[in-house]
């Protein structure tokens, strides 16, 4: 275990992780761009990110409760997340013959602002790195 910078590091390490993840996925889909019946694959973390953000920050969630009048009214169950990113098939593009459903524009347009995302997080990291580091010299010249 390292020295923890702070629970904003950690959490742009974690998103980080996704990114990467989410790299590999977009590269699969454009891999079987040929494959017949193939489905693209994507992940989605962000509402993950989000839980794990308001739990670090102890951000307490807003919600607005739904009115009952009458006790014979049905309850809304609460949603509930396992914690780990959804896996889940892009659809909504037309399948091709072969079943196929892989469009190159979308992937590579997706892979596109995963990028820009993914170096975002690095160029946040090595700053907040650089903040740390500049601090603990400053120190040392005391």
């Amino acid at each position: 275990m390292g020295i923890v910078i702070s629970q904003a590091h950690e959490l742009m390490k974690e998103a980080l992780n996704y990114r990467a993840q989410r790299q590999d996925l977009i590269a699969s889909n454009i891999a079987n761009a040929d494959t017949p019946f193939y489905r693209p694959r994507d992940i989605d973390f962000e509402h993950m990110l989000a839980e794990k953000k308001a739990a670090m920050f102890a951000a307490k969630e807003k919600t607005l409760e739904l009115a009952t009048t009458d006790a014979s009214h049905l309850h809304t169950p609460r949603a509930t997340h396992s914690g780990t990113a959804t896996l889940f098939f892009r659809d909504g593009h037309m399948a091709r013959n072969d079943g196929n459903s892989v469009d190159l524009d979308v992937e590579t347009s997706e892979m596109s602002k995963n990028s820009v995302m993914f170096n975002a997080l690095i160029a946040s990291i090595k700053k907040s790195g650089a903040t740390f580091k500049s601090v603990i010299e400053a120190s040392q010249k005391l």
